[in-house]
């Protein structure tokens, strides 16, 4: 295995770890305003990702520097031409992370409820936009042979990618309500479970539509030699499980299920896309590639020693940090930090 492709790999992992993690963050925070009724119970709902959220979000930072890294036309090629949504991502982030401190600052209900709602903003807009990225990378932007991206906003903003949009946002509310079904207690708890079955009902009609516009669409499931077609089959099963696993009230597997069809959705678009990390709607001779939009075999030389060496204390880290904040929150007051 030559460094190009053991860096795709190592990208592909770092997205499946983000997708995953900050998926359950991002859905949490869309179902603050609907889930929560009460004042406590909402600051409940915010403490079962207090702690993790932003550490969650690095994965994303960590993806980012290793394209960045490894494939830096790449890198250069994906936000220069998506900018404007990424700067919108951007903000809405920052207005989650604002509201996550504030939001305990002020004690009237309204300015409370202003800030909930700003959780939700900055919760279900980066959940769009990241599935409207993700489909537009797997059915292909303008790029020409300079390696630029000809277009702007709007052609990024077609029914195909919104469609994926969506699809991000239900797999993602189907996997924070998953995980609140485990971490709260009493009403919530009740309201989590009961939303778990119907978002997955959501999440599961929506995904069927868009694999099935993605199998005519895109060859990201039928080109030869690796593509993603087993890895779509595993996610289907997962998310069919998770449907399973609501209704006879095993919410543990059915967080696993719904963690299985986001890891196995995100392998489905790189396993489609390889060896290509961005196709050309232009030419596919002007696709981006593993080889061709590489770093040199020094620096991936380098990164890989490094990352060798890190990685194992970052995942330790992750995983104690789980692991101490592992109980379920409940709406006394006296315990919320949030």
């Amino acid at each position: 295995m030559n460094l190009q492709i053991l860096w795709f790999i190592l990208v592909t992992i770092l997205f499946v770890g983000f997708f995953m993690l900050e998926g359950f963050d991002y859905g949490v925070g869309m179902l603050l305003p609907f889930l929560g009724k009460k004042d406590e119970e909402r600051r409940a709902i915010i403490n079962t990702i207090g702690p993790i959220w932003d550490s969650n979000e690095v994965w994303m930072i960590t993806a980012g520097g290793a394209m960045f890294a490894s494939f830096p036309q790449v890198y250069a090629t994906l936000f220069s031409g998506f900018y404007l949504a990424l700067v919108l991502m951007l903000v809405a982030l920052i207005l989650r992370g604002v509201a996550f401190e504030y939001r305990q600052k002020f004690a009237d209900k309204a300015s409370r409820t202003n800030w909930d709602w700003a959780i939700f903003i900055g919760s279900a807009l980066p959940a769009l936009l990241w599935g409207v990225a993700v489909a537009n990378l797997m059915r292909g932007v303008a790029i020409d042979e300079n390696m630029n991206y000809w277009g702007g906003l709007l052609p990024l903003l077609n029914p195909f990618s919104i469609l994926g949009g969506l699809v991000f946002v239900s797999l993602f509310v189907m996997h924070g309500a998953n995980y609140l079904a485990l971490k709260t207690e009493g009403e919530i708890e009740k309201r989590a479970k009961d939303m778990s079955f119907k978002s997955w009902i959501v999440a599961t009609v929506l995904t069927v539509l868009f694999v099935v516009w993605t199998f005519f669409e895109t060859d990201i499931l039928t080109k030869s030699g690796v593509n993603g077609l087993i890895p779509a089959l595993l996610a289907a099963v997962a998310l069919l499980t998770v449907g399973y696993f609501n209704k006879t009230g095993k919410f543990g597997w059915a967080f696993v299920s719904g963690s299985l069809t986001v890891v196995f959705a995100t392998v489905m678009v790189f396993a489609g896309l390889f060896p290509r990390i961005m196709i050309s709607t232009l030419n596919p001779a002007y696709s981006l590639t593993i080889e061709n939009a590489s770093a040199s075999a020094y620096t991936l030389q380098t990164m890989t020693i490094v990352t060798f060496i890190l990685l194992p204390f970052v995942l330790a880290y992750v995983g104690w940090t789980y692991y101490i904040f592992r109980k379920r929150i409940k709406t006394d007051v006296k315990t919320l930090v949030y």
